[in-house]
């Protein structure tokens, strides 16, 4: 089944730009693009797709807020950050309030359909440019997580089952094996004891959190 993918950018040139790196993948299905907030809301009231590809720097929002408003209330979309900023802080946020992704606008086809096959997967995307910014700007290489990757995370400090966390944050126990998979990848830790005490290390965890 193809990947309905959807872009919100308020450059028509950036829009017309990727529609035409990805109208001839087969496994992709281009359902649209806003120019705004608002409309992209608008849109997903109607439909919604499997993937948005999402500039964080609106006219009307910032993109790293509607990235958080959109998953709330759309949790199954994901989501990959679209923008020609490089900066650590950006990146992180945008991660933060839930996107799979981070890719440039100077993105290669083959980066860009790496990253939505990628995420459409459950799993992280960034790029090999955005990857390096985060190396440079962290002095102990910390890894990037999601929101929800973190959340995850406390609760499996707290001795949690997948079936338990499942049920306290409302997914399902293999997206929770997924993340908890992604969570031993990227700190990189061996078992569940290692990852939480790399967690407490990294400061994702506190000691008020438990």
């Amino acid at each position: 089944m193809a990947i309905k993918v959807f872009i919100v950018d308020d450059h028509y040139m950036v829009v017309e730009g990727i529609r035409s790196l990805l109208q001839n993948e087969k496994n992709v299905e281009w359902t649209g693009h806003a120019m705004n907030a608002d409309s992209c809301l608008a849109f997903l009231r109607q439909q919604q797709p499997d993937i948005i590809l999402m500039d964080i720097n609106l006219p009307d929002k910032s993109g790293i807020d509607l990235c958080k408003e959109v998953k709330e209330a759309y949790p199954q979309i994901f989501i990959i950050g679209l923008s020609t900023f490089n900066q650590q802080s950006f990146i992180q946020k945008m991660m933060d309030n839930g996107a799979s992704g981070y890719v440039l606008k100077n993105a290669t086809q083959q980066e860009l359909m790496e990253a939505i096959e990628m995420v459409v997967k459950g799993k992280t995307y960034l790029s090999d440019e955005v990857s390096r910014s985060l190396r440079r700007n962290e002095d102990d290489t910390i890894p990037v997580l999601t929101r929800r990757e973190k959340e995850v995370l406390v609760l499996i400090a707290e001795g949690m089952t997948n079936n338990e966390i499942a049920e306290k944050i409302f997914i399902s126990a293999s997206t929770v094996d997924t993340h908890r998979k992604n969570l031993l990848a990227k700190m990189p830790a061996r078992n569940t004891a290692e990852l939480v005490k790399l967690a407490f290390q990294h400061k994702f965890i506190k000691l008020d959190d438990k």
